[in-house]
């Protein structure tokens, strides 16, 4: 029996997933990913511990290889997970710094350097990039100025994914995606950027040298093998960031195919054929990065947050359903859906505009706040809880209308991961909302198996990216709009499209209120 092996690195957990060439997950293991705010001096400065990151990856991978008969067997591992986050290594192979992680701010001078001395516009036209405080090119930064001495004894900056490959095969490489967020990559040569490596001083020896995902980098070698349970010599290939590896194992990755993954963030994914670097796109706070399914396609991400606000609403609003589940061993979540289903489509004219941690995309507006519109005093829970699933759906809308006029993309078909897809009225609501069908495959864990896929491509157990689809495919569930709301949505979504610019002054005055 040939297996696949995908290995995530995300915020939350640390996450080994063994599958079968058909797409099944045939055993797992997973640990907390732990963040640490060690500076008494700074105690907002986050970080993740190599040491714990390393150990984490190797008894997930010991846990899940443990449920097999022969780690033998897998036959080739890849690895996906967040981007930016970096460690300097020696010349030694020792790391020298902890990760500096995505949630820290000690970057913001660094951040306001990059943005006066290199801007936005040149940014995006390169790189396809939107500047953001956590950037890996802003922490070479900040190591140049505080840690400078580590620096100079640095011999590759790893990106956390390059990292764990490092300590399997001990070899250096990154992935075309990987390095898209680095704010260095060229996006139309696919290499680094001698023009912005020229402007920043970024030392450009430190930075590996960027390769497609699904390149054979190296061999798993004996202390990997002791640390993890793999067997010695088992291939590692060059996986990639982890949103556009999701899209392997649903069929997302082709041009027209628009993928929704939603969970605390709502994060909207579709293919290119180009890199589409207009400053319309970088106005909607899209990036344009490299995609992990071909050298010849490119990837965006329109992300907002999303879940959180539904979490919000239980936490302060669903006492009684809480109380009701525990008391009956049931779901409170099924008890909410029911008091949003009960209200009617446009929810008694209540509307909610999701923006309660500021608005990323397609309107770029960090001070704007949310706001329930319409209340009356014929206003119910259940009023509430739809206006706020239907505010989230207009969101999605917006933005896939802002792709179809920034970027030119035609949406032929529509798939749904994540978190969210378990909740069915949340799911056919959207479908209603976009007026078309949403497909919601039942695959385990997507976005390790599209790294377990490209590993599968980079030992040729799959041709390509198609292949890998084809034979990994499990039929959907389909949830199929209701035309007649669509009509009532489309009419009342130019309603919604008012409501922030009506606030974005107030909303701005209370930002300014003294503490």
């Amino acid at each position: 029996m040939a297996y696949l092996m995908g290995i995530d690195l995300g915020s939350t957990s640390l996450k080994a997933v063994i599958y079968d060439l058909q797409g099944n997950a045939v055993s797992q293991g997973s640990r907390p990913t732990e963040r640490f705010n060690p500076y008494s001096d700074h105690p907002d400065w986050a970080i993740w511990k190599p040491e714990q990151i390393w150990g984490g990856v190797c008894e997930s991978l010991k846990e899940a290889i443990g449920r097999i008969d022969d780690p033998a067997n897998i036959k080739g591992v890849a690895v996906t997970g967040m981007g930016m986050d970096g460690v300097p290594i020696d010349n030694q192979g020792n790391w020298l710094y902890p990760f500096i992680s995505w949630h820290c701010p000690r970057t913001e001078p660094q951040y306001r350097w990059w943005t006066e001395h290199i801007g936005a516009e040149k940014q995006f036209e390169i790189g396809g990039n939107q500047i953001w405080v956590f950037n890996t090119a802003l922490r070479l930064l900040w190591m140049a100025e505080h840690e400078p001495e580590i620096l100079a004894k640095t011999d590759k900056w790893l990106l956390i994914e390059d990292f764990v490959n490092f300590m399997l095969c001990g070899k250096y490489g990154t992935d075309h995606s990987m390095a898209s967020t680095t704010l260095l990559f060229d996006q139309r040569r696919r290499v680094w950027s001698d023009e912005l490596i020229e402007i920043s001083g970024v030392d450009r020896r430190v930075l590996c040298d960027p390769q497609p995902s699904g390149t054979p980098l190296g061999k798993v070698h004996a202390r990997a093998a002791e640390a993890t349970g793999l067997a010695e010599g088992t291939p590692v290939v060059l996986g990639g960031h982890d949103y556009c590896c999701g899209t392997l194992g649903v069929g997302a990755f082709e041009p027209g195919v628009v993928l929704d993954v939603t969970g605390t963030w709502e994060i909207v994914v579709t293919a290119l054929s180009e890199p589409v670097l207009t400053p319309e796109v970088r106005e909607m706070g899209i990036p344009v990065h490299s995609h992990v399914a071909s050298p010849d396609l490119w990837s965006i991400m329109a992300a907002v947050v999303a879940g959180n606000m539904l979490e919000w609403f239980r936490a302060e609003y669903g006492f009684e359903e809480k109380q009701t589940a525990e008391k009956d061993d049931g779901d409170e979540w099924d008890r909410l859906m029911k008091l949003a289903d009960a209200s009617p489509p446009g929810a008694n004219g209540v509307m909610f505009l999701p923006h309660f941690s500021g608005s990323h995309c397609p309107v770029v507006d960090h001070q704007s706040m949310g706001a329930f519109v319409g209340l009356r005093n014929i206003v119910t829970r259940g009023d509430m809880l739809r206006a706020i699933i239907e505010g989230l759906d207009y969101q999605f809308v917006q933005i896939v209308r802002g792709l179809e006029k920034s970027l030119g993309v035609k949406p032929e078909k529509f798939v749904a991961i994540g978190g969210a897809t378990k909740n069915e009225f949340w799911m056919q609501n959207k479908a209603d909302m976009i007026g078309k069908p949403i497909e919601t495959p039942e695959i385990e864990e997507p976005t390790p198996l599209g790294a377990a896929i490209l590993a599968g491509i980079g030992v040729g157990l799959y041709k390509d990216v198609q292949d890998a689809y084809e034979k990994v495919y499990k039929p959907p569930k389909v949830y199929e709009p209701n035309l007649k709301l669509t009509k009532k949505y489309h009419q009342w979504f130019k309603i919604f499209e008012q409501i922030y610019p009506s606030l974005k002054k107030l909303n701005a005055q209370l930002r300014s209120l003294p503490a």
